[in-house]
C-alpha cells in the first residue's frame, strides 16, 4: 500500500478556517486530519507547509510506519527540532490522516491501536459561546444559561475577552494592558455566570495569557470564591517562573499547554510541576501519538490531561480518540455552537451527538468521521499525485 494522492483544504466557515489534509492510498482507503490553526492567523502557512511535507515525505510512501514518517519530519527537515505552531500544525494534520488510514485498513478505531479505550463516554465542555460575543458581564450570564439549557454540564468562558468595535470580532488584549475596567468586568462575569448556572456546573475560566503576572494572580484570587474548574493560560506556557508565582498565590487548579509543541516543549513544564492539567492539542502538538507521549509523561508527574481542541469536526474526532484511551484524562473541549458550515466539513460530526454533557466514544474504524466532499471540494488549495 502507498499514498497515491494527497489534498490540502482551507475550509472557510466564516469564523474558522480549518486546514484539512486528506490522503488516499492505491487501495482506495482515505484518511483525514486537521491542523489546529483555523482561528487567528496562520492557516495559509500551515496549509502550504503541509503541502511541502506531503510532497517530500508522504506521497508515494507506505502510510503504515507512522512513527518513521514523523521522525522524517523531525530530523530530516532541519527545522523540525524546536519548530512551532505552523510547522507542527502541518505535521499533526498529516499524522492524524495516517492514523485514520491505518485504523480503516485494519478495521478498528484509532484508539484500539493506542492500547484500547478506557472509557465508553467522555465528559465534554462547551466552548465558543462567550469569546468575542459578550460586551458586558451580564451577557456572559445570559449566554451561559443557553449553554446550560442545551444540556452541558461544563462550559468555558473568557472573562477578559474584548470585541473590536470596528471589526466586531474578538480581539486579545494588547501589551498585557489589563485595565481596571477589564479586571472588574471579568470578575463580575465569572460571578454572574456562577450565580446563573449554580454550584454543580463546571465553569472553566480562560484568560489566554493576556496580563502581567501580578494582574493574573490577583484575578485568580478574586475569582477563587466562585470555584472555577480551572484557571487556564494564566501566563505564557513557556514562562515557568510566572506560573510558579501564580501557583504560590492561588488555590485554583492551573491548566496550560495549547501553545507548546511536542514532548520536548512540554518537558520544562513537567519538571517544574507548575500546573495541574496540561492541554496538548492533537492539531499542533505533533499529532495523536505525540499527545500520547505527552500524556504518559504527565502521568509520571501526577498531572491530568485535557486534550485541547480549538478547531473543526476532524480535529474534534482526533482528540476524542486520545481522550478515550489515556489514563489521566480530565475533560474534553468541543465547539457545539458554530455555524452550520463548520459541521458540514464531515458527514456525521461528533459535536452533534453530545447528550447531557457527555459524548459516547465512536466505534467506527479510523477517526470516526468522513470528509464531506460535496462541501469541502470548493476549498481545496493543493492536490498531489504519485507518478
Amino acid at each position: 500500500m502507498i499514498v497515491k494522492e494527497a489534498s490540502v483544504y482551507i475550509v472557510d466557515t466564516g469564523t474558522f478556517r480549518p486546514v484539512i489534509v486528506e490522503l488516499v492510498t492505491d487501495e482506495g482507503i482515505s484518511g483525514i486530519g486537521e491542523a489546529a490553526v483555523g482561528f487567528g492567523v496562520g492557516c495559509h502557512g500551515a496549509a502550504h507547509m503541509a503541502k511541502e511535507l506531503l510532497e517530500r515525505f508522504v506521497v508515494g510512501e507506505d502510510p503504515f510506519p507512522i512513527r518513521s514518517i514523523w521522525n522524517d519530519f523531525y530530523y530530516d527537515t532541519f527545522w523540525g527540532k524546536g519548530a512551532g505552531a505552523i510547522f507542527y500544525a502541518a505535521v499533526s494534520a498529516i499524522e492524524q490522516a495516517l492514523w485514520d488510514i491505518k485504523g480503516k485498513a485494519l478495521g478498528v478505531p484509532v484508539y484500539e491501536l493506542l492500547g484500547g479505550k478506557q472509557r465508553n463516554r467522555i465528559q465534554v465542555y462547551a466552548n465558543g459561546w462567550s469569546e468575542g460575543k459578550c460586551t458586558s458581564a451580564q451577557d456572559f450570564a445570559d449566554k451561559a444559561l443557553v449553554v446550560l439549557e442545551s444540556g452541558y454540564t461544563a462550559m468555558k468562558m473568557y472573562p477578559l475577552s474584548k470585541i473590536d468595535p470596528i471589526r466586531g470580532l474578538n480581539r486579545h488584549i494588547k501589551n498585557r494592558d489589563v485595565t481596571r475596567e477589564d479586571f472588574k468586568m471579568g470578575v463580575d462575569a465569572v460571578r454572574l455566570v456562577r450565580e446563573a448556572v449554580g454550584p454543580d456546573i463546571d465553569v472553566l475560566v480562560d484568560v489566554t495569557a493576556e496580563g502581567t503576572t501580578d494582574k493574573m494572580f490577583q484575578f485568580a484570587q478574586a475569582i477563587e470564591q466562585y470555584a472555577p474548574y480551572w484557571f487556564e493560560e494564566a501566563m505564557d506556557a513557556f514562562d515557568i517562573d510566572a506560573y510558579i508565582t501564580v501557583r504560590q498565590k492561588t488555590r485554583l487548579t492551573l491548566a496550560t499547554g495549547e501553545r507548546l509543541y511536542t514532548r520536548y516543549g512540554f518537558r520544562p513544564l513537567f519538571e517544574s510541576r507548575a500546573v495541574d492539567i496540561v492541554q496538548p492539542d492533537p492539531g499542533t502538538c505533533g499529532g495523536i501519538m505525540e499527545l500520547i507521549h505527552i500524556a504518559a509523561t504527565a502521568e509520571i508527574y501526577n498531572m491530568k490531561v485535557a486534550p485541547h481542541n480549538c478547531g473543526g469536526p476532524v480535529l474534534c474526532a482526533a482528540a476524542v480518540q486520545v481522550a478515550a484511551c489515556i489514563s489521566n484524562f480530565a475533560i474534553q473541549e468541543i465547539f457545539p455552537f458554530q455555524e452550520n458550515e463548520h459541521y458540514a466539513i464531515v458527514t456525521d460530526p461528533l459535536e452533534k451527538k453530545v447528550k447531557n454533557g457527555y459524548l459516547n466514544v465512536p466505534t467506527t474504524p479510523g477517526l470516526g468521521v468522513e470528509l464531506n466532499h460535496d462541501y469541502v471540494n470548493q476549498f481545496r488549495i493543493a492536490w498531489l499525485q504519485h507518478k
